[in-house]
């Protein structure tokens, strides 16, 4: 039974208030034994749970207890999968239950400002959208078995270069629309128990004391009813942090922030009042959890290996398939190339880093798919240099000469890809990229299987006639990829992120990772396909894409109405059938397109997505509803998100650059945004607003330009557009006066109210 928290506050020493704001360790919060206030255990794991053995390292690095491996979220996110993932989310919830674990710490809903970032295979996308709509699953996940998530790095973490000094610079309207966006729906459909607040500084104040981000928005905003914990090591000022609303610090620091604490309420710098808050809000999380601890949990650890291979299954992403090479006839001569085969790339490095329960070695998983089949293999390459070893590219080669087909397992090794630092390029290792080279002017059928965190370039694209991008797979990505590649399943995913032809088409390019510790988001709310679409520069893959061993056909899209309020919801239905032979997922994508806005806004955005499975001819009607927030931008200077009235699209298809149906509908508005007409509001302004265009007619015949605008409109508004009205007291030469000029300012306003 819940305590009475109200009470055990009231019982409780200043110094205990204090002591509870912060972590008795590396892993645990602190309990008061005479108060029945238990300590409880927090650990890592966005992609399987890792927890420390006990009298492990310090830093918690090494040493966790077996637990299942699941791809990490850059994977899982390209399944756009939500059923699978808010089951994989309640797997890892059964495993925290078995160690006794009451909060799992993830997933990570950052944005992909770069493909650069050493921790983008922790997180799911670069769209706000498909980001929050997979972490709500995750946590949906978690918390059904009772255990806590804290969805993380809040905010603005996208880069690990300097991540616990850097100042990342952000217009309102861009930290809204994208990278707030990212965190908001998760935090309103799911509420995870708790928020951790990232290292970063955003807008010149450090997460962890940022009352803007974890309280104005956070709380207020958003509602959100948990606790906010730091990264580890990321309070800067503790008292300032707690007045912010940070209510946990991790890991313990060893007092000094406790004492911090008391000596500021003592002071009088610090509210009790604040601090008891504070209390309340971690009480609440120890009790809540106390009560969902299950006795004797446990969980079968095949089982969750099998649900690994689904989920690893539909992370992969079929970008190439030439003359439909896949799948792999499960007989003939087959060289297996790249120690990748043997030594699978699996998960990231850093924090998340989990001893995986079994692990499928990719090789011996080919056997087991094709028994007939004939297999050789050769290690390509060596992991543990870039360096092209001679010996190995031969004798891949000979084994590729001889061959029906080439299988080549290659990708980023570990230390290319962690947390604590960014890449600095895009490309492959050397010798990963001369064997790919080599092997394709012996053998013209080349499949390439990648295994990365993060898009990488592709400058043998066209010496190749498939590529399956892998991501990090997870413990049983071997038996996955060989269910894949022989067909046994169908590849479904579709990227969640878009693959630049180069380094330099991504559009924080130049600003990134920033200079010192300041980082400039100049390319504002253009992240991503947004900025690929605007300026019209071709993507090496888009965002959504992914194809698949059969064909989908799209047909008879549908709205509810072609008309309606902002506060009305639309209702929308496309039909989706499998023309081709064999069973399927496809994953049907709607975007929205503000046809004509006041303010810069993308071509398209994204709006909604399902997966479907399809038999042979099966045909399935998709149904979506889009409310309010679909058309709107953030309107800084309303401090709201805002519609504006006019024709949207909706686009229907199969990734962003595939959209095949398309229809129109209007919206109303029910906010006016109210102009006011000053002496340097222009006359293309007054001209473009229907309340006041014929009015300004009039006011500039007194001028002499009443038969200039009806012989040549065009040609006058032009040269006359960006004339604020006070230039026209000089071009009136003692006609037009401020006299006369105010009380136009005035007839204006008042046509607007």
């Amino acid at each position: 039974m819940r305590k009475d928290i109200q009470s055990i506050i009231d019982q409780m020493t200043l110094e205990e208030k204090a002591g509870l704001c912060s972590g008795s360790d590396f892993w645990h919060t602190k309990g008061i034994e005479r108060l029945g206030i238990p300590s409880l255990m927090v650990t890592d794991g966005p992609h399987g749970l890792r927890k420390q053995q006990d009298g492990a390292d310090h830093l918690g690095l090494h040493d966790s207890v077996p637990a299942t491996c699941f791809p990490s979220a850059a994977g899982m996110a390209t399944s756009w999968n939500r059923a699978l993932i808010q089951e994989v989310g309640a797997a890892l919830g059964a495993e925290s239950q078995a160690e006794q674990v009451s909060v799992l710490l993830g997933p990570g809903a950052n944005i992909k400002r770069s493909p650069l970032c050493g921790r983008n295979f922790e997180y799911f996308s670069e769209d706000p959208y498909l980001s929050s709509e997979l972490a709500t699953q995750h946590i949906q996940g978690v918390q059904s078995q009772g255990v806590g998530t804290s969805l993380k790095h809040f905010a603005a973490n996208n880069q690990e270069h300097r991540r616990m000094s850097v100042n990342a610079v952000i217009d309102e309207r861009s930290l809204r629309e994208i990278y707030l966006a990212s965190f908001e729906g998760a935090v309103k459909h799911a509420q995870p128990w708790s928020v951790m607040c990232s290292y970063n500084q955003v807008n010149g104040e450090y997460a962890s004391e940022n009352s803007f981000l974890l309280t104005e928005v956070l709380r207020n905003e958003w509602g959100f009813q948990g606790f906010v914990v730091s990264d580890w090591g990321a309070v800067n000022q503790r008292v300032q942090a707690l007045q912010a609303g940070l209510e946990l610090e991790m890991p313990s620091s060893a007092g000094i922030g406790d004492a911090q604490i008391v000596e500021a309420v003592k002071k009088g710098e610090l509210s009790e009042e604040t601090l008891n808050v504070a209390v309340e809000r971690l009480l609440t999380f120890i009790f809540k959890a106390v009560e969902h601890q299950k006795d004797n949990a446990a969980y079968d650890q095949e089982v969750h290996h099998q649900l690994a291979r689904r989920m690893a299954q539909e992370s992969m992403v079929l970008l190439k398939n030439t003359d439909h090479i896949l799948p792999l006839q499960k007989k003939g001569k087959i060289a297996v190339i790249g120690e990748f085969a043997e030594s699978p790339r699996y998960q990231g490095g850093g924090s998340s880093h989990v001893n995986p329960t079994k692990l499928d070695q990719i090789l011996n998983e080919l056997k087991a798919a094709a028994p007939e089949a004939q297999l050789q293999y050769t290690q390509g390459y060596a992991l543990a240099t870039d360096e092209v070893d001679d010996m190995l590219i031969t004798q891949a080669k000979e084994a590729a000469v001889n061959a029906d087909v080439a299988i080549l397992f290659v990708g980023l090794p570990d230390r290319y890809e962690s947390e604590g630092y960014d890449r600095t390029h895009m490309s492959l290792p050397a010798n990963h990229l001369a064997v790919i080279e080599e092997v394709a002017k012996v053998q013209s059928r080349v499949v390439v299987v990648l295994s990365n965190g993060s898009p990488v370039e592709m400058p043998w694209l066209d010496q190749v006639q498939a590529v399956l991008e892998g991501y990090l797979g997870g413990q049983a990505f071997g038996s996955a990829v060989a269910d894949i590649l022989f067909g046994d399943v169908n590849p479904s995913g579709k990227l969640a992120e878009t693959f630049p032809v180069q380094l330099s088409d991504n559009p924080s390019y130049l600003n990134f990772p920033g200079e010192g510790d300041t980082v400039e988001y100049k390319e504002g709310i253009f992240v991503g396909y947004r900025y690929y679409d605007k300026k019209q520069l071709k993507p090496l893959f888009p965002f959504g894409y992914g194809v698949s061993y059969t064909e989908f056909e799209y047909s008879n899209l549908q709205v509810d109405k072609t008309s309606l309020t902002d506060q009305d919801t639309l209702q929308v239905r496309v039909d989706v059938r499998n023309c081709g032979e064999r069973t399927g997922k496809e994953i049907v994508q709607l975007y929205v397109c503000d046809v004509e806005s006041r303010v810069i806004r993308p071509d398209k955005e994204l709006k909604g997505f399902q997966k479907i499975e399809l038999e042979p001819g099966e045909q399935k009607t998709v149904a979506f509803t889009l409310d309010r927030r679909a058309f709107a931008y953030y309107n800084v200077e309303l401090g709201d998100w805002h519609v504006e009235s006019g024709a949207f699209e909706i686009l229907v298809g199969k990734s962003s650059q595939d959209l095949l149906l398309t229809t129109r509908v209007e919206v109303e508005s029910a906010v006016r945004l109210h102009t006011v007409i000053h002496r340097n509001t222009t006359i293309g302004d007054l001209m473009d607003h229907p309340a006041t265009a014929e009015r300004t007619k009039e006011m500039l015949s007194h001028f002499g330009m009443g038969e200039a605008l009806k012989d040549n409109p065009e040609m006058m508004l032009a040269m006359m557009r960006y004339m604020p009205l006070r230039a026209l007291i000089g071009f009136g030469q003692g006609k037009y006066t401020e006299e006369m000029l105010a009380m136009n300012i005035q007839q204006f306003n008042s046509l607007l109210a």
